[in-house]
């Protein structure tokens, strides 16, 4: 969340500085130009104020008055500094009569364009007006001069015109170092706005960290977690204190349940046990044809004795809170392993371990111990004669599983979505001892300790149940 919300500012932030920085960088080049053109066109005006005024200004024509002695001196000046200024400026500068003919040029032999942006310039001055901005000149157009034409008025009409094509290798250099310029600023900004947005995101999501924090640790069964106060908005300060109050009052809810559980369990065995004496006594008085009666009252009160042991065992594990702990699991599985093998050699079943030397994972050893001795058993119950049950450790990169494969008829898919459900036995198993609670004590004692249960279905048949613990304190 972190990520995507930093992004999303991030990318504002980007938007903005472009939205600015883009007219800007246009402003720049125009503003640059702009400069150039001014100067040409004082140079342009300054060049055709120096144009004779009287006489004619190169080749003679019929009708026309000769030039005078101060004009043609005027003439010759006018060339000499157009040289010079093609030599310092590096632009082609020209004074055309109408008729196209020069005046003063430099280089010699230049003449007005006869296609392009030159040549619209030209047009224009000799229509009279001043030539428009030429095309905008940008860093990557190499190839493009700047025209400025200018005509030159006398009496109300165009007599000349003066016309300049500049190169723009020093104005394209001057706008690109001005857009190096506001692109470090740019990038400056956007650093301080990257900084800024780390801080912003950092300050508002704190809280929702810890939270989500305080709401794993409860839905994996740490309900003693609790939001610890930090800053951020007042909405999420609020937000935590709501949630430390509904988890307390959820945590209540529970133990208050847990309790009833374990004390209606514990209050019944003793007026059950009362019960089954009577039965027995009952039973001493029966006439004859009767024992099966006597039997099946039996074997229901045994039934309903072990679902209370389980029912009080259940609430037990759920009120635990164990305190996990560095621990050999191997060592541990090889010797529940071992406690249960006289049992599966009663009952015919082999009971196989294989797994590494030695792996040490973060676990509550009684607890642990408590959930394998209700999977091993349920394995062996439902594992008929002459079968196998086969115990093995898997090390992962965040956890270490131990794995129980029995060789019963296995679960279908539907079955395989309940197993471990309180009270909850497959129909094609009702003729098994049992109460269904096993595997539920069995989830319930790892879910304390920080570790979990699954099921997965054995090849060829049977099932394959998983008790996986963090190899890591705080991992899962």
């Amino acid at each position: 969340m972190r990520n995507r919300l930093l992004g999303i500012l991030i990318a504002l932030m980007a938007c903005v500085l472009a939205a600015l920085g883009v007219p800007l960088a246009y402003l720049i080049a125009a503003s640059e130009q702009s400069k150039v053109v001014v100067d040409r066109i004082d140079d342009a005006a300054r060049f055709a104020q120096d144009l004779p005024t009287q006489g004619r200004l190169t080749t003679a024509v019929k009708g026309d008055p000769e030039p005078g002695p101060g004009d043609i001196g005027r003439l010759h000046a006018l060339t000499t500094e157009a040289e010079r200024y093609h030599e310092l400026y590096g632009a082609r500068i020209g004074l055309f009569q109408r008729d196209g003919s020069a005046i003063a040029v430099s280089p010699d032999g230049w003449r007005p364009p006869a296609a392009g942006p030159g040549q619209q310039a030209y047009h224009e001055a000799l229509a009279g007006r001043r030539s428009h901005n030429p095309p905008q000149v940008w860093p990557w157009t190499p190839d493009r001069t700047l025209a400025v034409a200018l005509p030159v008025v006398r009496d109300g009409d165009v007599i000349a015109v003066v016309l300049t094509e500049s190169p723009t290798g020093g104005l394209r250099s001057r706008i690109l170092h001005r857009w190096m310029v506001l692109a470090g600023g740019e990038a400056l900004a956007m650093i301080v706005a990257i900084l800024l947005a780390v801080r912003l995101t950092g300050w508002v999501l704190r809280p929702v960290r810890t939270l989500d924090r305080a709401t794993h640790d409860i839905a994996t069964g740490r309900l003693g977690a609790r939001v610890a106060p930090s800053g951020g908005p007042p909405e999420l300060r609020r937000l935590a204190r709501s949630f430390n109050d509904m988890a307390d009052h959820v945590v209540l809810a529970i133990d208050q349940q847990r309790a009833f559980v374990a004390d209606a369990s514990h209050q019944l065995r003793n007026p059950l046990a009362a019960l089954l004496l009577r039965v027995e006594l009952i039973g001493l008085d029966l006439p004859e044809g009767h024992e099966e009666e006597l039997v099946a009252v039996r074997e229901e009160g045994a039934r309903l004795a072990r679902v209370l042991d389980d029912l009080l065992g259940l609430a037990t594990a759920e009120g635990s809170r164990p305190e996990p702990e560095p621990v050999d699991l191997v060592d541990l599985v090889r010797a529940r392993a071992d406690a249960w093998r006289p049992l599966a050699g009663q009952r015919g079943v082999a009971l196989h371990w294989e797994g590494p030397p030695m792996a040490h994972a973060w676990a509550d050893p009684i607890g642990f111990g408590s959930a394998l001795d209700a999977v091993l058993d349920n394995a062996l119950k439902f594992t008929p004669a002459g079968g196998e049950v086969r115990v093995g450790l898997l090390i992962g990169k965040d956890e270490v599983t131990a794995t129980v494969t029995d060789a019963g008829p296995g679960l279908t898919e539907e079955e395989l979505a309940r197993v471990g459900d309180r009270f909850w036995r497959s129909s094609r198993h009702q003729n098994i001892d049992g109460s269904g609670l096993g595997l539920s004590i069995a989830r319930t004692l790892l879910l304390a300790g920080g570790g979990g249960l699954d099921f997965a279905p054995a090849e060829p048949h049977g099932l394959t149940v998983r008790l996986s613990v963090p190899r890591r304190r705080g991992r899962r």
